[in-house]
């Protein structure tokens, strides 16, 4: 029962990473030269997920060895970065490299051991911070696992991981985590687009010069309508109502303090939004918003959002 030394054992491992846009394109390099580099000096395969996704999961496959250098290569390029991002900044501290492993929840067990005493144990010998999500990466049955301290915390941690992983393989199926794209909702309001983020509406230059693009060249009209495609866009539609019912324990957020949320909701959406007086013994209040198509669409929006 040969323990896994440096290429002590000749097994095939898949760890995965999750990854932000930011790190993959630090991994990646200038025309994929990094990633060329690491594949070729650690001779693990690197795989990137594909798409325009805020997170990307990166797969390294290959002999223990192998994966081991392949991970000393991207904690140290992430703390070049980290050292680059810090030369003209103000603070003073540095913060640790961070990578986020994902693992099949059914050896997440083993890598906490009995009462905490595996994870303790990592912690202690290799001084880096180890952290196991509580919850499941959406749609998947996968953890996360945070692993964070200088290069050489890391790779001691990572290698005590993989032996943990070699000696307990995953039970049943796994359903391994994609991320999902980052598809905000996309609103068009006098002339403008907005994406949505958060609670806000943010101007999108692109999609806007976009939109006054298509608004100058309409796009084939359906039959019998003499309208550019893109109903409700233009700033001269007829404006219309739209009624809504709300609770009345929820009314209260929408309006917010003396009137402030739905002031705010009304400039950002440019709709008129009026607010029925409770009646008796009705759980909830008439909304009626009233405006173009596209005000009306970002009023409902932001009044769904809070």
């Amino acid at each position: 029962d040969t323990k896994v030394t440096e290429g002590g054992l000749n097994v095939t491992l898949t760890i995965r990473l999750l990854m932000h846009g930011k790190e993959v394109g630090s991994i990646i390099g200038k025309k994929g030269e990094t990633v060329k580099k690491m594949r070729e000096e650690s001779g693990a395969r690197i795989n990137i997920s594909e798409g325009s996704c805020p997170e990307r999961i990166v797969t390294i496959t290959g002999p223990t060895d192998a994966i081991f250098k392949a991970f000393s290569m991207i904690a140290l390029k992430f703390e070049e970065d980290i050292n680059a991002s810090m030369t003209n900044s103000t603070v003073t501290s540095k913060p640790p490299v961070t990578l986020r492993l994902v693992v099949p929840a059914s050896q997440c067990g083993s890598l906490i051991g009995k009462g905490g005493s595996k994870i303790k144990e990592i912690r202690e010998s290799t001084g880096a911070q180890v952290q196991v999500a509580g919850d499941m990466l959406p749609n998947s049955t996968e953890r996360a696992v945070t692993i964070s301290g200088t290069p050489d915390a890391i790779i001691q941690c990572v290698k005590q991981i993989c032996v943990v992983m070699l000696e307990s393989p995953p039970k049943g199926a796994t359903i391994p985590y994609r991320p999902k794209p980052a598809s905000a909702p996309i609103i068009f309001a006098g002339g403008q687009a907005f994406t949505i983020q958060g609670q806000y509406a943010i101007p999108h230059p692109d999609l806007t010069k976009l939109h006054q693009l298509a608004m100058q060249h309409p796009p084939f009209t359906p039959l019998g309508q003499t309208t550019p495609g893109f109903p409700g866009l233009d700033a001269t539609t007829p404006t219309s109502s739209h009624e809504l019912t709300i609770p009345n324990d929820l009314i209260g957020c929408i309006i917010g303090r003396q009137g402030s949320k739905i002031n705010e909701i009304r400039q950002m959406s440019g709709a008129q939004i009026k607010i029925a007086n409770a009646t008796e013994g009705s759980a909830e209040r008439q909304v009626t918003i009233t405006g173009s198509p596209a005000n009306i669409s970002l009023a409902q929006y932001l009044i769904n959002a809070r």
